[in-house]
This record gives C-alpha cells, sequence and structure tokens, in this order.
C-alpha cells in the first residue's frame, strides 16, 4: 500500500513546486498537459462544470478549486473572486441535490499574503455569494506557516457563516489541539494527511507518526459534534472512519468521504455503491502546477504513471 509521505523523492518534488524555471519547462512539454488532465479538470469554468455534472450523475459530491495560490497582486486576487462568483451562478442552475455542491478556497489566492483584510473580505464576498445559492464553502489549508492566519479568518467568517468548513493537516504536530476546538456544533472538518514540505519541528516526518496521528485526529472528529470530512486514499483510514463513525453513532449523513479527481475512481464508486457519501476534490485554471508536483509528491504510483508515459513518448 502507498501513502502519502512514502515517495523519497517527495522533499525534491515539493521544492520543484516552488520553481518557475521548472514551471516552465514542465508547461512547454506537450506530454505534461495529457498528463494533467487525469489530476485536473480543465482550464476553464465549461470544463469544471462538465466534470461536476458528469461526478454528481454518478452519485458523487464536489468541491470546486479554481486553482491558484501565493497571490502577491491584488488584481490578480480580484480575478480569483470573480472566478468564484462566475462557478457559483453557474452552480445555481444546476439541479443538484442538497448539500452535494461545495467551493474550496485557498486564502493565499484571495490576497492573504498581501494583507489579511483584503483576504477576509474576498472570503466573505465568495461566502455571501455562496449562501444565497445553496453551495458549501471550505477553506483550504497551506504550508504551516498560514495556519494561524487561515484559522483566524475561519473563525471570524464563522460568525456570519457558522456552516464553513476547513481544512486540518494531521501532519502538523499542533493539528490534535486544533481538531479539539474545531469539532463543535455545525463544524465541518476536511482532514487530510497533508501535501507540503514541512520541517520536523512542527511535523512529523514518518509515515507510520502521519497515520497515527490522522486516526488519533480522526477520532476526535467522529465523537465530536461537527461533520466530518474524511479526506483520504488510504484503506487503513477509510477503514478507520467507518469504524469510528459506528462506535460514535453516527448515521451515513453525518459525515463524508472525499476523495481528490483522478484517483481511486474505482474505489469512489464503490463507496458510493455501498451507500456512503463520497465527494470529489475537483481542480481547475491554468495554474495547474503546483497542484499536480504536490499530487506527483503524494505517491510513488503517481510519479510512476508519470515517468513511464515520459519513456513511453520518447
Amino acid at each position: 500500500m502507498t501513502t502519502v509521505l512514502n515517495n523519497p523523492l517527495r522533499p525534491a518534488l515539493l521544492a520543484a513546486a516552488r520553481s518557475p524555471r521548472l514551471e516552465g519547462a514542465m508547461s512547454r512539454m506537450r506530454i505534461t498537459r495529457k498528463l494533467v488532465d487525469r489530476f485536473v479538470a480543465g482550464e476553464s469554468e465549461p470544463d469544471a462544470v462538465a466534470a461536476v455534472l458528469a461526478l454528481v450523475n454518478s452519485g458523487r459530491f464536489v468541491s470546486v478549486d479554481y486553482l491558484g495560490e501565493d497571490t502577491v497582486d491584488s488584481a490578480q486576487a480580484q480575478a480569483t473572486v470573480d472566478a468564484y462568483l462566475s462557478l457559483l451562478q453557474s452552480y445555481s442552475t444546476m439541479d443538484a441535490a442538497p448539500r452535494s455542491l461545495e467551493i474550496s478556497l485557498k486564502l493565499s489566492a484571495l490576497g492573504q499574503g498581501i494583507d489579511r483584510s483584503l483576504a477576509l473580505a474576498n472570503a466573505r464576498t465568495i461566502c455571501a455569494k455562496a449562501e444565497q445559492v445553496g453551495v458549501w464553502v471550505t477553506v483550504d489549508a497551506e504550508d504551516h506557516t498560514s495556519t494561524d492566519s487561515t484559522l483566524s479568518i475561519v473563525r471570524e467568517l464563522r460568525v456570519d457563516f457558522p456552516d464553513l468548513g476547513t481544512v486540518l493537516q494531521a501532519y502538523l504536530k499542533r493539528t490534535e489541539q486544533d481538531c479539539h476546538e474545531f469539532s463543535g456544533p455545525r463544524s465541518r472538518i476536511r482532514l487530510c494527511k497533508g501535501a507540503y514540505n514541512e520541517p520536523a519541528s512542527v511535523a512529523f516526518q514518518k509515515p507510520v507518526d502521519v497515520s497515527d496521528s490522522y486516526v488519533r485526529c480522526l477520532q476526535i472528529l467522529m465523537e465530536g459534534d461537527g461533520y466530518p470530512m474524511v479526506a483520504s486514499h488510504d484503506p487503513e483510514m477509510i477503514d478507520a472512519a467507518d469504524r469510528f463513525a459506528r462506535a460514535a453513532g453516527r448515521d451515513v449523513s453525518s459525515y463524508e468521504y472525499q476523495m481528490l479527481y483522478g484517483i481511486r475512481d474505482a474505489e469512489q464508486a464503490r463507496l458510493v455503491a455501498d451507500g456512503k457519501q463520497l465527494r470529489v476534490y475537483v481542480p481547475y485554471g491554468n495554474q495547474w502546477y503546483g497542484y499536480f508536483m504536490r499530487r506527483l509528491a503524494e505517491r510513488p504510483a503517481n510519479l510512476m504513471f508519470f515517468v513511464r508515459s515520459l519513456v513511453s513518448r520518447n
């Protein structure tokens, strides 16, 4: 079984995810675009909408992410807001089941690195539109240096938007305590293992320690009063979620599983056929490079798929 952090090339790939020079080189490779399509729904809103409709029609839920991060230009932050508002308008025309439609926001794409108040205002604008059309919003996690700022913005937004969700990363040593804080009524926590290159001072480094932390955090959320979102492709974590849910007396409507677009599609279908709620994280947009590199870093199987495709192409 392969899980996040098992890839020995992970540190190098995560460093490459921050390299503009490598981004330019990879973007010029014709084979790269075909491989990116495995993990990214497309570059345009119509591409994303088509993927959403196909997934919803298959019985799955969706959370759409307009790709972009580390924005240092207020005009680009506004363009991200506009993209989400347009997507939400498209959502409003869909005949979809309640709770099946969601968007995911990265606060750094909304101007968090420019000014906290800018990111808060932009997020508030998007949340207000989402509430109007009946769509959930979840705030993504990024690297550990932004965690305090992100969670403080989430706390402020939840005063007016109490169903706002956020992401906690199990590889951070602080997350167990954060789970206690964010497991109250109407909370929605997407628990993932984590996909950034973090130092040992703040994050567990060994796969077994990350998995153990995930299980501890998952149990806290399942025993809490909120709505846990189990973001994992790891069979052990999926089984643990089912076990903790039964022990806590939860029915299947009180939590959900989440997986990434293009990964373990057969397992996604199996969970849905088994009566479970399953949400697919659907990224789209032309700022795909960092996201793509993190997917390669997460699992050796993803990296080998990329390498085999390059070899066969050559």
